[in-house]
């Protein structure tokens, strides 16, 4: 008798109920290269565990530098004909694969907040946005548009574009499934094969993929799934010679080893989409309470574990007392551990939170204002309630990405101020910025150092608009027109009359 695949349990009841029979084993999930199911060729494993709850529910494969192998061989044998695949073709492929990723939500979402530790409210989010990943790069390959002109001579020159070929694409554990189809929509659309590595944190959701892969009857190799950790599979993937770019979400830390590991493959694309210390900056003008919400919500959403969240809250010195009162009472009352919050990811990343805030408690200089220190040992779960507090413009916790629900209050009183406070950070993903002053929106936002500054509003995106940081926030940009040049080349024809 086959035994049970996650696809086969759909409901959060029949999964919480299944890992909690006596007999219940861990899930081992295997590769998919070629179209195919394949066990990986090591006996290492990486241990998954379900963040509310501690328990061991899944073994991710160890991919070795071969199995990386296999895999882009399949790509890249798979690449001539994809590549010549009608846009119409692929558009078809794409639009099956939302299709069945839609059938399957409650699917995807219930095993995505197993996975993660996220609440299922904020999983069935993600799920959609997966879904709106290939929808929108499904009809954006069917208005492609290219520039003609003429030289005073009238030698006819135009652009074409041309897939570039296999691709690494490598996700992070946040946001598991819609960031890891972010990448491979894009990459298939423009006539691209590829190698995805999800994270080793969280790869349930990427193995349900897969089905859907096979499902929706897509080329053998066009789309192939390597699991593993950053060493040896990551690296392996990044360095592999017949990879052609790499498209990369994750720390900054690992951004900076890939750019180390490609530095001598000048003609490889390298997308890096990297950590954030993100500011909100919160204005007099405001409406106390939609800012109160808007801040708390880019503070607390999935327990802060967004690389857009906004994590630094400055507040101008003549609201400060009336906000910081109300931003904690709200915190409090609508950010609740266990049903609007959940875990975090895991056992490592709550003692790297817990070290933060263990530093906080130590400084005599530093406020809890809401929260508390962890204990040093978690019971039953990786939890981690909501953390409000002030500390000196000299800690680290005002400098350091924590990715937790974590955030800190600082006052400031002028523009220029606020400009510098939120700017005096190494990275540059993104920033929050609260006012109604139509001019101040020009005035600070045009000045700081964010790829992507949302004006009272936050995570609003739309699918065209390039996203990716400066600074140490990455490289490159994604998104449209923008995911175009990642993933095609592209050359100027000259052809005289």
């Amino acid at each position: 008798m086959p035994s049970i695949q996650p696809w086969d349990i759909a409901s959060l009841e029949a999964v919480e109920s299944h890992l909690q029979t006596p007999s219940f084993q861990p899930f081992q999930l295997d590769n998919l290269i070629n179209g195919e199911f394949t066990p990986h060729s090591s006996t290492a494993w990486v241990d998954a565990f379900n963040p509310k709850t501690g328990q061991l529910f899944a073994r991710v494969p160890s991919s070795t530098a071969e199995d990386v192998d296999s895999a882009v061989r399949a790509a890249e044998d798979a690449f001539p004909s994809w590549s010549q695949t009608s846009p119409a073709m692929r558009s078809q492929y794409l639009s099956r694969i939302a299709d069945l990723i839609e059938e399957r939500r409650e699917l995807f979402a219930v095993w995505e907040s197993i996975d993660q530790g996220k609440t299922l409210a904020r999983a069935r989010v993600e799920i959609d946005r997966a879904v709106s990943n290939f929808r929108y790069f499904s009809t954006y390959i069917l208005h492609q548009q290219t520039s003609a002109r003429w030289t005073g001579d009238n030698v006819l020159t135009y652009e074409h574009r041309s897939p570039m070929g296999v691709f690494g694409l490598i996700s992070p554990w946040n946001m598991p499934l819609y960031l890891l189809t972010w990448k491979i929509a894009p990459c298939l659309a423009f006539g691209c094969t590829a190698v995805a590595k999800p994270s080793e944190v969280t790869s349930l959701s990427a193995y349900l993929l897969g089905k859907v892969f096979q499902d929706a009857q897509l080329p053998p190799g066009v789309i192939n799934l390597v699991f593993g950790a950053g060493n040896p599979t990551g690296s392996s993937l990044v360095k592999h010679p017949r990879v052609k770019g790499v498209s990369f979400t994750g720390g900054t830390a690992t951004g900076i080893q890939i750019r180390r590991d490609t530095v001598e493959e000048i003609g490889k694309h390298i997308s890096l989409e990297l950590g954030g210390k993100n500011p909100t900056l919160v204005f007099d003008d405001v409406d106390l309470d939609q800012a109160v919400a808007t801040a708390a919500k880019a503070a607390f959403e999935n327990q802060g574990e967004i690389c857009l969240c906004g994590s630094r809250i400055y507040i101008q010195q003549t609201i400060y007392a009336e906000f910081c009162q109300r931003f904690v009472a709200y915190v409090e009352q609508n950010y609740v551990l266990g049903q609007t919050v959940g875990a975090v990811v895991s056992l490592p990343h709550y003692q790297k939170i817990r070290s933060y805030l263990l530093l906080a408690a130590e400084d005599d200089d530093s406020t809890f204002l809401l929260g508390s220190v962890p204990p040093e040992t978690p019971q039953n779960g990786y939890w981690i309630e909501p953390s409000i507090l002030t500390v000196p413009d000299s800690s680290v916790i005002l400098k350091d990405e924590i990715f937790g629900p974590v955030v800190t209050l600082s006052s400031f009183e002028t523009e220029d101020e606020a400009i510098r406070v939120a700017n005096d950070s190494k990275y540059g993903l993104a920033s929050i910025l609260l006012t109604k002053d139509g001019g101040r929106m020009r005035r600070v936002g045009e000045k700081l150092d964010a790829g992507l500054v949302w004006v009272n509003c936050w995570l609003v995106r739309e699918l065209g608009t390039p996203f990716g940081g400066m600074k140490a926030s990455g490289t490159a940009r994604e998104g449209g027109d923008y995911s175009r040049d990642v993933f095609t080349n592209l050359r100027t024809l000259h052809i005289p009359h």
